[in-house]
This record gives structure tokens, sequence and C-alpha cells, in this order.
């Protein structure tokens, strides 16, 4: 288990993720406990992502974005000095669902100030990742595009089997499930906008 945590306190990306969700709460004026009891994530997982000692899942983070008023693209998307209108593929951040095994690609430029999101996802075969509904994240909405493999999607309003270049567009807020059960990982993008309507 020790070795665990310091894998995580050597990884540059769990660190920075937990600066980050620890600056905007700090932004907020949100004690460990006010955060809690907005985003139904308990106080002391939130305070162990913080230091990077866990690796968080993508459902708690959807959570802690939520009650912080901010999205999962945007939580990525942290402070650069010089920003570029370019993003070269080495320079993307990748980062790995510890719990399904989805492969999550930060494709847009940082600091550029669009408040549009393009994220790249390889999503395993038979992984299932639930979404629960998020009323903070009310008007924000996103578009799926399929470039391989299918994919299912469950949301408040029925389940679509998506196949390669179906595309749906859906609310944040909504409660979604993404479910592969085919035996071929799934290969999409998602288009964000974080302009709310």
């Amino acid at each position: 288990m020790q070795s665990q945590i310091m894998e995580y306190l050597n990884d540059p990306l769990e660190r920075a993720i937990g600066e980050r969700v620890r600056q905007l709460r700090s932004e907020q004026a949100l004690t460990l406990d006010d955060l809690a009891t907005r985003s139904g994530v308990s106080r002391a997982m939130i305070s162990r992502i913080e230091r990077g000692e866990t690796s968080p899942t993508a459902q708690l983070l959807a959570k802690l974005c939520s009650a912080l008023g901010t999205t999962l693209s945007a939580l990525f998307a942290f402070d650069v000095k010089d920003a570029s209108p370019v993003a070269r593929r080495a320079d993307q951040r990748l980062w790995r669902d510890p719990e399904s095994g989805y492969l999550r690609r930060s494709v847009s430029p940082e600091g550029v100030g669009s408040p549009v999101d393009i994220v790249q996802v390889e999503f395993p075969p038979h992984a299932r990742v639930v979404f629960e509904r998020q009323p903070a994240d009310r008007g924000i909405t996103q578009h799926l595009w399929l470039f391989s493999g299918r994919l299912e999607l469950t949301m408040e309003g029925g389940s679509h089997l998506l196949e390669a270049g179906d595309c749906l567009f859906m609310g944040l807020e909504e409660a979604h499930v993404f479910h592969n059960p085919h035996d071929e990982p799934a290969h999409y993008a998602v288009i964000l906008c974080r302009t709310k309507v």
C-alpha cells in the first residue's frame, strides 16, 4: 500500500489534479467539509486527492467538478505560461481512469480562452462508467463523435447504440452511462461547450 501511495505521489498529473482541486476550492473559500457536502465525496477522499495520494475515478472527479462549478475538461486545462494556438500531440495530457481503464487525451490547446474543449477517448472492451446527474452543469453541452467500435449511451431520455461515424448530442448535467459491451475498444471524440445555453 505504501509503495502504491509513493507511486501516486511521484505522478506529476496526479499531483497537478490535486493541486488544481485545492486551488479551485480555495478560490471559492470552501473548506474540505463544504466541498464534501456539495459534492457527496467524503472529506477524507478529497484530502487524499488534493495531496496526490490517490488516483480519483472519473465519477469522483465529475462530482467534484460539478460542486466547484467547472468541468472535467476545464479541470485538466492547467495554467500555461505561454499559450499557443497549437497543441502538439506529444504535449497533450493523457489521463487513465483507474476504475474503467478508459484513456482520455486533452486535445484542445490550453490557455487560449475558448469555451470549447476537445477530448479524445479510448474506451476499453466491456468497460462501463456511470456519471450521476449534476444539476450544476445545466446548460453545458457536448457532442460525442464515435470514430471506431460501438458504444452504448444511456441517458435520462433513453438509450442509444452508437456505431462508427455516429454523433450524439447531450447535456452534461444529465445522468448518463457509457458502456462498451463488445470485444473491441471504442474510439471517440467529445466536443464540449462550456458556454451555457
